[in-house]
């Protein structure tokens, strides 16, 4: 019989497992240089969700590869895990998260190289069927690259909005039971109650506010890996954390769009959840002058779930397509009448 957990070996041929899949093809087009073999596992109309809208078709995954290894040649994406979870026999989720390093060798969107060394992580979270990438939803921690460039944020932000760039993030919208079915399409009856308790934090944390209610949810010595490469100790390290955050969008509320989730002998039980943050940028001005406009974050989290709580998080969104959004938005109201907001 099927297993419900584990897709049928076509699903990932010529490949032994999900994680030779994943590993091998990631290695021949950035290691080893083979970007055109991105037509010979990317569907020709993959759909990819990102920080800053979302774009469909292959030659556009193409053509961000190819200006990606130019601006920093000697970058090296060291796997750090990949949960994965079957979507039906023929196909499975990918949630690869990674460790970025290398330097700025070449000409990028944010100028001329500068020489300078950087480290960040970024997830893919990939849904393949029948061996091809069919979807993604792809964050990098951008804000933390371009500050090891020695460079400023806020104008880097500020010449890409003046480039047309601060859309937000248009993953669409999952089905009312995500722990049956989430964007990526339904999930095996598996591993429930891990997901469940990552689907309640976010609720009752991030949207209720409840963060005395941190130690239900978190192990005592939870360390949580978040943005600009930080580490976290404790609970109370990962409460004040959120409440930054939400301090700058009082209003914001997160929607989970996916989840998976993947157990190992050693590695214990991780889950990965694909989460929209939307609010107004009205609260405290960590981000520059509040605009009071909607925004946008698309985050993705990894969690290790032990003994009822979770015992570590990987935490990655994009705080430049923020800054992008916002600065988008000033120019906007630069350009309305008597300079106001519109």
């Amino acid at each position: 019989m099927p297993n419900p957990t584990h897709p049928d070996p076509r699903a990932h041929a010529p490949y032994a497992t999900v994680e030779e899949y994943i590993n091998v093809w990631t290695d021949r087009i950035w290691q080893d240089r083979g970007v055109g073999l991105i037509r010979d596992c990317y569907a020709p109309e993959v759909v990819v969700h990102g920080a800053g809208g979302t774009v469909t078709g292959v030659e556009p995954v193409v053509h961000g590869t190819l200006q990606r290894i130019t601006s920093f040649p000697d970058r090296i994406g060291g796997a750090e895990d990949i949960i994965w979870e079957a979507r039906g026999e023929d196909a499975f989720i990918s949630s690869h998260r990674a460790l970025h390093t290398g330097s700025h060798g070449g000409h990028s969107v944010y100028g001329p190289p500068t020489g300078r060394s950087f480290a960040f992580r970024g997830i893919a979270h990939c849904l393949v069927r029948d061996g091809w990438f069919v979807e993604e939803w792809l964050v990098r921690d951008e804000y933390q690259l371009v500050r090891s460039l020695g460079l400023d944020p806020a104008e880097a932000a500020a010449g890409l909005a003046a480039r047309g760039g601060g859309a937000r993030p248009t993953a669409q919208d999952p089905g009312a039971d995500l722990l049956a079915t989430g964007v990526s399409g339904a999930r095996p009856a598996a591993h429930r109650e891990e997901c469940e308790l990552v689907l309640t934090q976010f609720h009752e944390l991030w949207n209720q506010c409840y963060l005395d209610r941190t130690e239900r949810f978190f192990a005592p010595d939870v360390r949580c890996h978040t943005t600009r490469t930080r580490t976290l100790q404790g609970t109370a390290q990962h409460r004040d954390e959120v409440i930054s955050l939400l301090g700058s969008l009082p209003d914001a509320q997160v929607t989970v769009l996916d989840l998976a989730a993947h157990t190992e002998p050693g590695r214990g039980t991780r889950v990965a959840a694909v989460w929209r943050l939307e609010g107004h940028y009205s609260g405290v001005p960590a981000y520059g002058p509040p605009t009071g406009r909607p925004v946008s974050l698309l985050g993705i989290s990894h969690y290790l779930v032990r003994d009822g709580r979770i015992a570590e998080e990987w935490r990655v969104y994009d705080e430049l397509a923020l800054l992008v959004q916002l600065a988008a938005q000033r120019l906007e109201g630069a350009g309305a009448p008597g300079g106001q907001s519109a």
